[in-house]
């Protein structure tokens, strides 16, 4: 056989396994990445919704990843929901309003990602007794990082059994924790040393209150729930805002505005007066402060907003209208 057919035989046995090898890795690689997508469709424990079927779970805790209620904002999770899957494609969830579950479509998104009530979670741990599952942020159909503050919170589940095995209820495992109460504390007493600056006041759980002390003020707290922008009722106590009427006043006036209102129910005002030329800001400051001083101060009991029981600085909008009663 002359040298040049060796050479070119040589040259095909060596593309051939050459191609063999390159099949046999995309063979693996494709094994690979089916067994790396696989685990991923499965929680930690490799159970799934189909095999928790027909169980309940109480939601017991409702926690950010530092083990906390409580976010630096003063934004509170609160452990609310009663969930139960249905095979093959439905999740029961308590809804309060209606006293009774509520049928939502399951919507499998990909991996450990599911839809239910509007909302997005990313599945953890399914077991027989309990469940965890993290709300996720999805932005034009785009996941929110785990550390975006959006995906940033972990439900758990515990069913009736296994919280009677635990002997205790499902009132006690969804109150805060020591660590939400002292990290309350922190945040009280930082903003007890400057309690007029809005960048250290936070939302009261329970927000401020105005008892009239006579017949000639009235004061009406206003929800701020609004569906069509999304602003739900877990978050209106974070928007007080509050329309006080006072009759007999040394004149007839509307100001809308903002006060801080520390832990001693003294009010400091903070917006509303930047409406106005920068030369008469000081000015509209005076007036309205003084509107808050002489009027609300004297003709209300101002209580002011609590958190875990734990009066703080909180800040409020108002408006504020005096008629002279003539």
């Amino acid at each position: 056989m002359k040298f040049t057919q060796i050479h070119f035989l040589i040259v095909i046995s060596a593309f051939l396994s050459f191609v063999a090898c390159q099949s046999d890795s995309k063979n693996d690689a494709g094994k690979s990445n089916k067994t790396i997508t696989a685990a991923e469709d499965l929680p930690e424990n490799n159970l799934k919704f189909k095999d928790v079927n027909g169980i309940r779970f109480f939601e017991v805790k409702r926690r950010f990843r530092n083990g906390l209620s409580f976010n630096t904002d003063g934004f509170q999770q609160e452990p609310t929901w009663i969930i139960q899957y249905k095979a093959p494609d439905t999740m029961l969830a308590y809804s309060p309003e209606k006293s009774k579950m509520e049928s939502f479509y399951l919507h499998h998104d990909h991996g450990r990602i599911y839809n239910f009530a509007r909302e997005y979670f990313r599945v953890r741990i399914i077991s027989k007794d309990s469940l965890v599952l993290q709300r996720v942020q999805v932005d034009a159909m785009k996941i929110a990082n785990d550390d975006d503050p959006r995906s940033d919170v972990y439900s758990t589940y515990y069913t009736k059994n296994y919280i009677d095995k635990l002997n205790t209820t499902i009132g006690e495992l969804q109150k805060p924790t020591a660590r939400d109460t002292a990290f309350i504390k922190d945040l009280t007493s930082k903003s007890d040393k400057d309690p007029g600056n809005p960048k250290l006041a936070f939302p009261g759980r329970i927000p401020v209150v105005f008892t009239p002390k006579n017949t000639n003020v009235s004061v009406q707290k206003i929800s701020t729930v609004d569906a069509l922008n999304n602003r739900k009722s877990s978050v209106d106590y974070f928007y007080p805002y509050y329309k006080i009427a006072i009759n007999k006043s040394y004149k007839d006036f509307t100001y809308s505005f903002s006060v801080v209102v520390a832990a001693n129910g003294k009010m400091y005002v903070t917006k509303g007066y930047e409406f106005v030329l920068p030369e008469y800001q000081e000015q509209r400051k005076k007036l309205l402060q003084g509107i808050a001083d002489v009027y609300l101060s004297n003709l209300f009991i101002v209580t002011p907003g609590k958190t875990l029981g734990i009066p703080h600085s909180s800040e409020i909008a108002l408006t504020v209208t005096g008629k002279t009663g003539k």
